[in-house]
């Protein structure tokens, strides 16, 4: 057997021992089943707001056969779904894989899958007279030769996006360069702007910027229009030349190189910063590694869809094990880095019913070419991972959770301990999140001992993130109000005069010195929680105006939040504003004490894995 296959063998062997170690529960398994057909073995249909697409086309509800056999599809899968997730004395690791690995068989068992099962196939075969089929075919020959063997779905129609030229527009320059990355600084648009520069820390996993798509859902350019002066990292994307590359290396030669740098070009001793998904796991180790030698370089950290304790991981946690660990590490070993589209696959395989099955469908059993999506024509442009960097971030952060341990995880020669970080943080976390699941991001939020504001988002790890307030989309949950309410900036408006924001009762600012003894942003401090008892004229709002050092879990801390709709944005904006110092006259890259090498976004952006 396929080692690949390996993890769903052993898992779905040992569910199945368990279950036949209890023969009432298989009794009662088969008549759940028998029932579930009896009454028309289905669930209630799905609200209209979230229908299943697979079954859109009316034939699957209108002709007898086309739905029952939808309707038996959704009984089986539904019930063994339930079964797997029911089998007893299971530990949980394998129980995660069981229910995962089933979850895939039965979204690949789906007969919208299957071109004599699905209605539409079969009409638009008849209507072309056999012509869709032959497309679909030769699309599949395509892809397969794109991926060099690999199948590589193409699921956007990448012609349509141009770097430079309709994603990643916002004006900038390139204004440093290391072997890791290119450090750009974006051109201002306001007279003057806040004196704290911020510098964005993206994933390496694909590329930055899903930050900057177009002018009108780009957060880097919505930054820019509110006067703050923007850096950002660019990764390089690597091949066996950084088979080396280690963690360590993505700290001292990434982050801490970039920082340094900016504070050479602006001429600040402190910057802020907004990372993004592993980027966030990176600067939080950061965080540790500075605090642990008193320095003082992070002014405030903004922590997107970030991870740190992974002792919830979510699904990836499926892959994640020592037997699965050993064989990847070997397979990265041959090259020197794990392959960009293996990666990709990893993520598809998580949402396969939404990113693998129906663009299947779409351009492979209809003929079809896929639509035009920024989103989708970032996600396709995979980056790969050094090997040495890829193994100690699944081996030490995800399989042994090292980060929270205090000390038990050291770079450069510095244990880490985010018990010592008392930098102001915002943390924001998606509530659909199935990559950092939003749960997970919350227990991390505990570690800290600075203050913390927590922010939840509607949607998934990616529209939740790129939501500008100008689309209306999705909502937000916050604390509820704090005593006092007020914000320096303007959200609306990237005016330079201070105003106040438009969820002003949402968010209320203290003074640094506030939040530092009383955690008015939100976490009590780890080792302070005399700070509450020795207080007795601060009401428990205005200490732990977050709720995170007050409520246990996730699911408590939610159900006592407020809620709003729209962009976090705003919010985060609010937060910012108020750590971001006076406004000084704005920043022209090249001007300060680095000199531009060329424009945004950059040569290391444009190094494509597959061919467009």
């Amino acid at each position: 057997m396929n080692a690949s296959l390996e993890p769903m063998r052993r898992a779905f062997l040992e569910v199945l021992l368990r279950l036949a170690m209890d023969p009432q529960r298989m009794l009662a398994a088969g008549s759940d089943v028998w029932e579930r057909s009896l009454r028309g073995g289905v669930p209630p249909e799905p609200a209209p707001s979230a229908p299943d697409r697979r079954f859109r086309d009316p034939a699957w509800r209108e002709q007898p056969f086309f739905d029952g056999l939808r309707r038996a599809y959704l009984t089986g899968a539904g019930w063994l779904e339930d079964l797997v997730a029911q089998a007893p004395g299971v530990d949980r690791h394998t129980a995660h894989q069981a229910r995962f690995y089933a979850r895939q068989l039965t979204d690949a068992l789906s007969p919208s899958n299957f071109p004599a099962l699905n209605p539409e196939v079969l009409r638009a075969a008849r209507e072309s007279h056999g012509l869709s089929l032959l497309k679909g075919l030769e699309a599949l020959c395509q892809d397969l030769a794109r991926g060099q063997g690999q199948l590589a779905t193409r699921m956007t129609d990448r012609r349509t996006f141009r770097l430079g030229e309709n994603l990643a527009t916002t004006p900038g320059d390139v204004v440093h360069e290391e072997r890791l990355f290119q450090l750009i600084q974006y051109r201002p648009t306001t007279p003057t702007v806040y004196r704290q520069p911020l510098l964005v820390v993206p994933p390496w996993i694909n590329k930055f910027y899903i930050l900057d798509l177009r002018p009108e859902n780009s957060f880097v350019r919505w930054a820019v229009e509110r006067g703050y002066t923007v850096f950002l990292i660019s990764w390089v994307n690597p091949d066996e030349t950084h088979a080396d590359v280690d963690w360590e290396d993505y700290l001292v030669h990434g982050l801490i190189a970039a920082l340094e740098a900016v504070s050479r070009a602006t001429g600040e001793e402190r910057v802020s910063t907004l990372s993004y998904c592993i980027g966030g796991t990176l600067l939080a180790s950061g965080l540790a590694w500075l605090a642990a030698q008193n320095d003082p370089l992070v002014a405030s950290a903004t922590l997107l869809t970030t991870q740190v304790d992974f002792s919830e991981p979510g699904d990836l946690g499926a892959f994640v094990d020592a037997p699965q660990l050993e064989r990847l590490e070997a397979h990265m070993r041959e090259r020197g880095y794990l392959e960009g589209l293996e990666m990709m696959t990893t993520f598809n395989l998580l949402r396969a019913k939404d990113l693998v099955w129906p663009f299947v469908v779409n351009n492979y059993l209809l003929g079809r070419e896929p639509a035009p999506s920024d989103f989708l024509a970032w996600s396709t442009d995979p980056t790969r991972m050094p090997a040495r960097a890829h193994a100690t971030y699944l081996r030490e952060l995800y399989l042994h959770n090292r980060l929270v341990q205090p000390g038990a995880l050291s770079l450069a020669g510095v244990p880490l301990d985010l018990g010592r970080v008392k930098t102001p943080l915002y943390v924001q976390a998606c509530r659909e999140d199935h990559i950092a699941p939003f749960r997970s991001v919350y227990r991390g939020a505990r570690h800290y001992r600075g203050p913390v504001r927590f922010v939840l988002a509607g949607s998934g790890h990616v529209a939740g993130v790129i939501n500008p307030p100008s689309a209306n989309r999705y909502r937000y949950w916050v604390p509820k109000p704090r005593p006092v309410a007020s914000c320096r900036n303007a959200t609306a408006s990237p005016g330079n005069a201070p105003a106040s924001a438009p969820n002003a009762d949402v968010f209320a600012s203290h003074s640094n010195a506030a939040a530092s003894s009383l955690d008015a942003d939100g976490i009590a401090p780890r080792g302070k929680t005399d700070v509450i008892a020795s207080t007795p004229d601060a009401s428990a709002s205005f200490v732990d105006a977050d709720g995170i050092a007050s409520h246990a879990d996730a699911d408590a801390w939610l159900q006592d939040a407020e809620e709003h709709p729209g962009s976090w944005w705003t919010d985060w904006e609010c937060w910012q504003s108020e750590r971001s110092g006076e406004r000084v006259p704005a920043r022209i890259p090249g001007e300060g004490g680095l000199r531009i090498i060329e424009a945004a976004p950059g040569r290391y952006v444009r190094s494509r894995i597959l061919p467009e």
